[in-house]
């Protein structure tokens, strides 16, 4: 079998790291080049895209695609984290929200909203992470970010309140559950979380990580989603067999050559003589708009 290449869809349980997802799978598979797009709190559980081999490369244009979460959430209680694994820093007294004004509240939300960034997060602050800092009782200022709450459902279930959120990269759902607590006066924070896709690929496809531990080879292989699913979207581009000789091996080619249309950054799907798909670019060089690969899997 040559090696794998492709995408593996995981649901990820509580309790566990997105790298434990990942180590399963090398001790599986034997293949060292995987990586996820996406990481998944312990807290979260959920829709975990995994890259396989080559597929690596595409990892970052993945983890652009908006994703779908379900969250519940605790009102009148507010943490450091913004979710229930946190120290409590606040505990609000008295009647809390109807769910008629949560739901109110929460779909106020919808929308290019501006979101500050949790402290506890990856991201970085002159090369350190903020979860490293808040981990030492620092506290930095963040700039407020731009995301979008494409839409949010709310409902309740034996007593505890939830939200569906489908919303582009980026979007803290447990700053959106802090934000919403602010909102009615009594703060909140998010009580747990599963995601439920990520672009196209949603929990359906996923295979539970303890089923992981009877898995073969042959079936990882089996459940592989082929990378050229990712870009479906984008055209082809078909070239005479000359000029997708040169192509394959690097070379950049002038796109009235072959009578493709298209501007600069426009993307096509490729495959070369040999079978290998590619996804290809048009830059533009004294003048000349060229198509060459961006990615070969």
């Amino acid at each position: 079998m040559s090696e794998l290449c492709g995408i593996f869809i995981v649901d990820k349980p509580v309790g566990v790291t997105s790298q434990v997802v990942i180590g399963r799978l090398r001790k599986v598979t034997g293949i060292r080049r995987i990586g996820h797009c996406g990481t998944l709190d312990p807290l979260a559980s959920g829709v975990l895209p995994v890259m396989i081999g080559n597929a690596t490369k595409a990892c970052e244009y993945l983890m652009d695609h908006d994703k779908v979460y379900v969250a519940s959430i605790r009102l009148g209680v507010e943490t450091d984290t913004e979710d229930i694994t946190g120290e409590v820093t606040a505990r609000h007294e008295g009647a809390l929200p109807s769910f008629e004004e949560f739901s109110a509240a929460a779909k106020t939300f919808v929308g290019e909203i501006d979101q500050i960034p949790p402290m506890y997060s990856a991201l970085k602050k002159d090369g350190i992470k903020l979860v490293n800092l808040a981990r030492e009782g620092v506290t930095v200022e963040r700039e407020p970010r731009k995301v979008t709450i494409h839409s949010l459902e709310t409902y309740e279930e034996k007593g505890e309140f939830f939200l569906r959120v489908h919303c582009s990269r980026g979007t803290y759902i447990r700053t959106l559950c802090a934000d919403i607590g602010k909102k009615l006066g009594c703060g909140a924070c998010m009580a747990s979380l599963r995601r439920t896709s990520v672009g196209q690929f949603d929990e359906g496809q996923s295979v539970p990580l303890d089923e992981l531990r009877e898995y073969t080879v042959e079936q990882v292989a089996e459940k592989l989603i082929p990378i050229e699913t990712l870009f479906a979207h984008y055209p082809e581009a078909k070239l005479p067999a000359f000029y997708a000789k040169l192509y394959a091996h690097g070379e950049k080619i002038t796109i009235s050559k072959f009578k493709l249309q298209g501007k600069v950054g426009d993307r096509f799907r490729v495959t070369t003589p040999e079978g290998r798909f590619t996804v290809g670019e048009i830059s533009e060089y004294h003048g000349k708009l060229q198509l060459g690969a961006k990615m070969f899997f």
